[in-house]
């Protein structure tokens, strides 16, 4: 079968056989069996024709394409939730409960937590008691993204109302040594709860509700990973966060 690709592209730039054979250092024979007989070449001597001819080496010869081998699922990956909803509240307090270093939480409100567990401050205020560095970063209510946010999820200005409610849901914590709370104004793909080297991320789709779409449990595995670049994210927007005053 010809490669007829191959053939377009060394007419249109004036190449034979011969010529093209020259430049890549080939046998103007090996040529003329890529063209008429359809022969593909080792990818070193394809990549060299290809940017003689000045084409792309897999649209001559798509066979050099190799598919990715499909990874097996992360060892960093604990669990994968269809839906926020379907996640008992208690698991994001056991994890909570658990953390010894540090606790970190990025979203934009997250109400649920406190309304379906009112003795959520006391957890954190332990937490910070027994040492924990406790960091809540909270959406800026009054901030471009966030009421962006909210016409997207069909929220209209509900979604800054529920941002203010966090912030007052989570404001007596700042009397607390270890706790801090800043607000942002980030575009927030992923909400993120971190508890030491675990972490729940729950993804933001475009038109759905946080409690619709789907979260992650992850587990910190080394260096870099999904956890590390989550962890990063959320060092990110904390530095541009504003600290938020007592009171």
């Amino acid at each position: 079968m010809q490669n007829e690709r191959l053939r377009a592209a060394m007419s249109a730039g004036g190449w034979t056989h011969a010529s093209l054979a020259a430049k890549v250092e080939v046998d103007p024979k090996s040529v003329e069996r890529w063209v008429n007989l359809g022969r593909t070449p080792r990818l070193s001597t394809a990549a060299r024709a290809a940017e003689a001819i000045g084409e792309d080496v897999f649209t001559l010869w798509p066979k050099l394409r190799q598919p990715r081998a499909a990874r097996a699922v992360s060892p960093e990956l604990i669990t994968l939730y269809d839906k926020r909803a379907d996640l008992p509240v208690s698991t994001f307090i056991d994890l909570f409960v658990q953390a010894r270093e540090e606790i970190s939480i990025l979203v934009y409100a997250a109400v649920f937590l406190h309304e379906a567990y009112p003795r959520l401050n006391d957890l954190l205020a332990e937490r910070a008691a027994e040492g924990c560095t406790v960091r809540i970063a909270l959406g800026d209510a009054d901030s471009p993204n966030v009421k962006q946010r909210g016409a997207e999820e069909k929220f209209g200005h509900g979604i800054e109302s529920r941002c203010r409610l966090a912030l007052m849901h989570y404001r007596p914590l700042l009397r607390f040594p270890g706790i801090e709370i800043r607000t942002h104004g980030t575009t927030l793909y992923n909400s993120i709860y971190r508890a030491d080297d675990q972490m729940l991320v729950n993804a933001h789709v475009w038109g759905m509700n946080a409690y619709a779409a789907p979260v992650w449990h992850l587990r910190g595995i080394g260096e870099g990973g999904m956890f590390g670049g989550y962890a990063e994210s959320f060092e990110q927007v904390w530095r541009t966060a504003n600290p938020v005053q007592e009171g």
